[in-house]
């Protein structure tokens, strides 16, 4: 039986291809990508900088972890931080911070505890992409780690899917 797609944790070889996709779009197309990483606790940070090329491309990201450092640093609103307006606040200044063309932000709950009654799994994903802000929740089951693995690549194929859009939009 083939498995839901969304239930599928991704490898270390396909996060690295996604990362090197990535960085040959960004090679090619010429924009910059910035990261907020909350759920992630900078793995996707050490993935895209092992990319190719990733200092001409990367901007560079912010972990936080602490509820304090959202408000303060990515001027994330009083209120939930694992929430559609968090993770579309983290993109927006992440972006603004780096000066980055694309910026992604994850923010979310991989558990087994969780400090904001959100059931484990719980993952808000927040881009900015040339000013435009859009965010996803998403749902993952499983343990702590494939919850994280599965947050990585949805993470990288919201990056890829952001390059698609501003190439089309610039054709």
């Amino acid at each position: 039986m083939v498995a839901d797609p969304e239930d599928r944790v991704p490898t270390d070889d396909q996060v690295c291809d996604s990362c090197e996709t990535l960085a040959e779009r960004a090679g090619r197309d010429g924009f910059t990508v910035a990261t907020a990483e909350s759920l992630t606790a900078g793995n996707l940070a050490g993935h895209l900088g092992r990319a190719t090329a990733s200092g001409d491309w990367y901007c560079g990201g912010v972990v936080a972890y602490r509820k304090e450092v959202k408000h303060a640093v990515l001027h994330v609103p009083e209120g939930p931080v694992v929430s559609e307006q968090a993770a579309r606040a983290m993109a927006s200044a992440t972006a603004e911070l780096m000066g980055a063309d694309i910026a992604l932000a994850v923010t979310g709950e991989a558990g087994p505890e969780t400090q904001e009654a959100v059931p484990p799994g719980t993952v808000w994903f927040g881009i900015c992409a040339d000013g435009d802000v859009r965010a996803e929740h998403h749902r993952f089951e499983g343990e702590p780690p494939d919850i994280l693995a599965r947050t990585i690549g949805t993470g990288l194929d919201l990056l890829l899917a952001a390059a698609d859009r501003r190439q089309r939009q610039e054709r």
